[in-house]
């Protein structure tokens, strides 16, 4: 899923997510045309040092900028720990799509082939290919944003999953549900996939081998279950959850899944095995908490929460905590939208999206930090 950080009348940020499903169809054959690897207009770009905020020195050092201009968001790490891949609205564009570029910020282009939204962008087979979800099988425009009428809501656009070379070339879909199916990583042993779908009537984590076959459901219960990520060891992974038992918020969840939306407002994070069992909740934080990676050694957990702070202003930062909820840290302290937080291979530097230092309403820009332990 893509979340988007919006500015409000008061300065304030409001989360909109993005998701995208690829559901192809004969009749959009030039969606399996591939499209030449294009420079982004915005290359022109240098990377720069940023000042970090109160606090933050403890553990980024030399924060900088990646991106200027356009939303930018959920940039992860190649296997090598030399490119990042992430997903922009850039160039003009009113809905994602994907790019690849150094961590140096330079060599950005697209990866895309420019219809319908993506997201969820992640590479594979040792870096010889990228896998990412796509609408433009169901719709080559970009979606509307849900009814402001409905309050802070997410739209579940029709994603399937794919895969193509890092060129963008070499197209080929994994997935073929024609819903919301998005919020793919690849397992550490590159022989799997863990993602989101609602193919089966409600928000479940699913597996499946990087060929789309045996696709296995590990979670059941009523709810959103989502934003998957294996542990480096691959016996367990991590994902944000909310189960609804009061009956105003199980009805107000139903009524928004038929029409494809969900509301995010509470969410924590959960640990099971990855064969879906011991599923268990290990924070109790109250707000909403999301994007959540694991430190290289597997003995933290990175993530992005507002539990902190009033929902209304916007405010998320990164947090680190153990795998069984205790050592809640803070990392960031911006007043603004820090998330997707993930770290280098080599746990040596930690991405994230921040709208601190925006120029623009609706902007969001990529960071890169050296990480101090």
């Amino acid at each position: 899923m893509t979340y988007r950080a919006y500015r409000t009348t008061n300065w304030g940020f409001i989360l909109d997510i993005m998701n995208s499903q690829f559901h192809c169809r004969l009749t959009t054959v030039i969606f399996w045309l591939a499209v030449p690897a294009l420079a982004s207009a915005q290359g022109t770009f240098v990377a720069h040092l940023v000042a970090p905020s109160s606090g933050e020195q403890r553990h980024l050092t030399n924060i900088r900028q990646l991106t200027d201009g356009g939303e930018n968001a959920e940039a992860y790490f190649s296997a090598d720990g030399r490119r990042l891949i992430f997903q922009s609205s850039r160039d003009g564009r009113t809905c994602d799509q994907q790019y690849i570029m150094n961590t140096d910020g330079t060599n950005v282009h697209r990866v895309s082939n420019g219809h319908g939204k993506t997201t969820c962008g992640y590479f594979m087979d040792g870096d010889r290919r990228i896998f990412f979800a796509s609408s433009s099988a169901v719709d080559t425009a970009c979606t509307p944003r849900p009814d402001p009428s409905k309050g802070y809501v997410w739209r579940l656009d029709p994603y399937d999953i794919y895969t193509a070379n890092p060129n963008g070339s070499n197209l080929k879909r994994l997935t073929n549900y024609g819903i919301y199916t998005a919020e793919g990583v690849l397992s550490p042993d590159g022989k799997q996939i863990v993602f989101t779908s609602l193919k089966d009537g409600d928000l479940d984590i699913y597996t499946m081998n990087v060929d789309g076959t045996n696709v296995k459901q590990l979670t059941h219960a009523v709810g959103y279950d989502g934003g998957p990520w294996w542990s480096p060891d691959g016996k367990k992974i991590v994902y944000r959850a909310f189960h609804p038992t009061d009956p105003r918020d199980l009805a107000d969840y139903k009524s928004l899944l038929a029409e494809r939306l969900v509301r995010p407002n509470k969410m924590d994070l959960w640990i099971m095995n990855a064969d879906g069992s011991n599923q268990r909740q290990i924070t109790h934080l109250g707000g909403a908490s999301f994007g959540p990676s694991w430190t290289p050694d597997g003995r933290r957990i990175v993530f992005s929460s507002n539990y902190h702070t009033d929902p209304k202003l916007g405010n998320f930062d990164v947090f680190l905590v153990n795998p069984d909820g205790s050592g809640l840290e803070q990392i960031t302290t911006n007043a603004t939208f820090d998330g997707f937080p993930m770290f280098s291979p080599n746990g040596k530097q930690l991405v994230w999206a921040s709208n601190r230092l925006v120029k623009n309403q609706h902007e969001t820009n990529v960071f890169i930090a050296d990480w101090r332990n």
